[in-house]
């Protein structure tokens, strides 16, 4: 019951973060919407991928996460699908993400959009990118992985 609650309350994933990223630390954001944005994202039509967070004047700014209008949108308003979105953290939270940012080879990426208690959240990670020797790994684990369960489930058969 609790999976298919959580896997509602998803509304996007960003599966390119775990294969680029090495991940050290998640934080939950409140995100700055407009509304069509918000009835965009009910029905699904965002993109996550090419997003990254930055840090300006001590605030933190979604940059690249593309949310489609509807095409029933509203006519006085002008939707901007990849307008700059800001994030909503605690002053203590920011200054020690600015603190790791500044820090060599950690940056701030995007990981998921989410609904809690009405509310659309970002969840952020404070990562290290992988060089290119560590996607390898990633890729042979999981082909790994799919062999192991190709096996099993000819077996079960």
């Amino acid at each position: 019951m609790t999976q298919k609650r959580d896997s509602a309350a998803r509304i996007a994933d960003n599966k390119k973060a775990a294969y680029n990223y090495f991940f050290e630390e998640k934080f939950e954001a409140g995100m700055v919407l407009q509304g069509w944005e918000v009835k965009a994202l009910r029905e699904g039509k965002v993109q996550l991928t090419d997003g990254y967070v930055v840090i300006k004047g001590g605030e933190l700014f979604v940059i690249g996460c593309q949310i489609n209008p509807l095409k029933t949108a509203s006519t006085h308003v002008n939707p901007d699908a990849v307008r700059t979105k800001k994030l909503l953290l605690k002053k203590d939270e920011i200054r020690r993400l600015i603190g790791k940012v500044e820090q060599k080879g950690y940056t701030l990426v995007p990981l998921n959009l989410h609904w809690k208690a009405g509310k659309v959240k970002c969840e952020i990670a404070l990562a290290k990118g992988k060089a290119e020797h560590d996607k390898r790994d990633t890729i042979k684990d999981r082909e790994g992985k799919r062999e192991v369960e190709r096996a099993m489930k000819s077996r079960s058969r």
